[in-house]
């Protein structure tokens, strides 16, 4: 007589609800008896080298929250609910992990990954496995950008983002801009700060697919994702784009200023999501995209304005102590400030020392610059410039580099006007000078 077994799944509120309101069912799960112990610590054992997990502590996780209480946390999501299922393997936990893994497909079953980890985990109760992804029937391709995928997952709950640390980069936004997105393809994710009175204070953050070559854009076609300070220009909805993207898209200003001063080419730089038959896609899988899946790209899209949400893409972000970012911010801001009184002294030579002589913008050089000032302040009596709602960013992998943008009052003796400007200003001989200056 064969024996059957049931097991009770046990879910978090959060997550019961969500399976209840898609229509779901849970039946009892009619599974083998338990593995032996002998083919347990194998099978274990093969995932957890094969997925990066046997390098964990056996033991206590340190400073860490258990696994089920981060999916709480987190309100259930599948990654932290991966996680859990990760970890459980780890521990040789793999009837609880098959169980939970189920749960997890009745959520989401175009979750790929998930349903390899499934498939590897019904194929140990027949046979030995000897390899993750035995189950799949995929190319060996395949099942390493699936092991690409559980690693950073892993990761982010194992290197969670430093408490009481900022990126670098986001030294002040202005009044308007609400939100800003930093993003990390080395650990393929995407942070969400909130402004709070111009200092950003983290929010979320989500698992994202970037080039398939990797980071640094240079050209059309080279499937690289860019790296640098950029902004979104537009709201794509789903409903004018082919299903490729997904929930939609949200274009970046890839080549900004600084890219086209370099010669970097390309274009169509996108935040987007993925197709109605795909929970997520690879970490290196897009053509130079920042790929979101469609629940996540939905959730931050309520946070993203047109013309004004910064997106500072960088291959490895660097955190700073509120300390240092303060210090920094206020540096630099001091830089801005001199070289608005020394415009307003009408001194031209003070002026023009704020600026390089590699400038250069929209064509125009450091002498063709100098000799327009020059030509303008003649005829001045008085100058007054005001700027208000600065932005300033310090640019991913660059000390030495920052751009500010921000609203220029300028009144003269002979002429008023009022613009939005952008400058980058890197550090040259030991002085920050402006390398170019334009409209924004």
């Amino acid at each position: 007589m064969k024996q059957r077994f049931a097991i009770t799944v046990s879910l978090t509120p959060a997550l019961f609800q969500r399976a209840k309101g898609a229509g779901k069912r849970f039946a009892l799960f009619r599974v083998k008896p338990s593995l032996t112990h002998g083919l347990r610590r194998a099978m274990g054992g093969v995932l957890a080298l094969a997925l990066g997990l046997a390098a964990l502590p056996a033991g206590g996780m340190g400073d860490l929250l258990p696994p089920l209480q981060y999916a709480r946390i987190h309100n259930d999501n599948p990654e932290a609910l991966l996680v859990n299922i990760l970890l459980e393997i780890r521990q040789n936990r793999l009837d609880t992990a098959l169980r939970d893994v189920e749960a997890l497909l009745h959520i989401n079953p175009n979750f790929r990954l998930a349903s390899l980890i499934r498939g590897d985990l019904l194929m140990a109760r027949s046979k030995p496995l000897t390899a993750f992804g035995g189950a799949a029937g995929g190319t060996p391709e395949q099942v390493a950008d699936f092991r690409d995928e559980a690693r950073v997952r892993l990761q982010r709950y194992l290197e969670q983002p430093p408490t009481g640390k900022i990126p670098k980069y986001l030294l002040q936004m202005q009044p308007e801009q609400h939100y800003a997105i930093v993003v990390d393809t080395s650990k393929s994710r995407l942070y969400l700060f909130e402004n709070n009175a111009g200092e950003p204070r983290y929010v979320a953050d989500y698992y994202i697919t970037s080039g398939k070559a990797g980071a640094e854009k240079a050209r059309e076609g080279d499937q690289k994702t860019p790296l640098g300070v950029y902004f979104v220009t537009a709201s794509l909805p789903m409903e004018k784009l082919s299903d490729f993207y997904g929930a939609g898209a949200f274009p970046l200003s890839y080549p900004n200023e600084w890219d086209k001063r370099q010669g970097k080419k390309g274009h169509g730089i996108w935040l987007h999501g993925v197709p109605r038959d795909t929970y997520s896609r690879p970490p290196k899988a897009s053509s130079g995209c920042v790929v979101l899946a469609n629940p996540d790209l939905i959730a931050l899209g309520k946070t993203l304005q047109a013309g004004l949400t910064p997106v500072v893409i960088s291959d490895r972000v660097e955190w700073v102590s509120a300390e240092e970012w303060r210090s920094q911010r206020e540096r630099l801001k001091g830089e801005l400030e001199a070289w608005r009184r020394d415009w307003e002294s009408l001194d031209n030579e003070r002026y023009l020392s704020h600026y390089s002589h590699a400038f250069s913008s929209d064509g125009q050089d450091f002498t063709a610059l100098s000799a327009q000032k020059k030509r303008a302040n003649a005829g001045k009596s008085a100058l007054r410039v005001k700027l208000s709602d600065i932005s300033l960013f310090q640019y991913p992998g660059k000390e030495n580099l920052f751009v500010v943008t921000f609203t220029q009052d300028y009144h003269s003796s002979n002429l008023s006007n009022v613009m939005r400007k952008r400058q980058y200003w890197q550090m040259e001989n030991g002085q920050w000078r402006i390398m170019y200056e334009g409209a924004a």
